[in-house]
C-alpha cells in the first residue's frame, strides 16, 4: 500500500510539470515583488498541498497568466496559497514557472524565473 506522503509526492511530481507546461506558452511574464512572507523558500520537512484549481481567465494581449502555487511561510509555520496573476510579456525571454522539488529529505521551493 501507498504512504499518504508517498502519494501526494507522486501526485505533486506530476501536476507541477503539467501546470508549468500550460503556464510557458512561448510568451513570459514579469515577476513582481512579493512581501517577504511570500518570497521564502526555506526547506519544509511536509509537502506542500496539491495545487488549487484556478479559473483560467480570458487571454489578455501581451501578458501571460502565471499560476498560482504554495510557498513555506517561515513566519507563519504554514504553507500558503500565492493567487496566479497576470504578467506583462518580456520580449526574448521565457518564463520558467515556480516549482517545488523534495531533496535530501525537505521540500524546497524553486521560484519562477526568466529564462532567455
Amino acid at each position: 500500500m501507498i504512504s499518504r506522503r508517498r502519494l501526494l509526492h507522486t501526485l505533486l511530481a506530476a501536476a507541477v510539470p503539467a501546470s508549468a507546461a500550460a503556464a510557458l506558452t512561448g510568451r513570459a511574464e514579469a515577476q513582481q515583488w512579493r512581501p517577504p512572507s511570500q518570497r521564502s523558500n526555506a526547506p519544509s520537512l511536509t509537502p506542500p498541498p496539491l495545487p488549487r484549481y484556478e479559473r483560467l481567465p480570458q487571454p489578455r494581449p501581451g501578458y501571460v497568466w502565471v499560476s498560482g502555487h504554495w510557498i513555506w511561510s517561515s513566519r507563519q509555520r504554514r504553507y500558503v496559497w500565492v493567487d496566479g496573476r497576470w504578467a506583462r510579456n518580456r520580449p526574448g525571454f521565457r518564463y520558467a514557472g515556480s516549482r517545488w522539488v523534495f531533496r535530501n529529505g525537505e521540500w524546497h521551493f524553486i521560484p519562477g524565473q526568466w529564462v532567455r
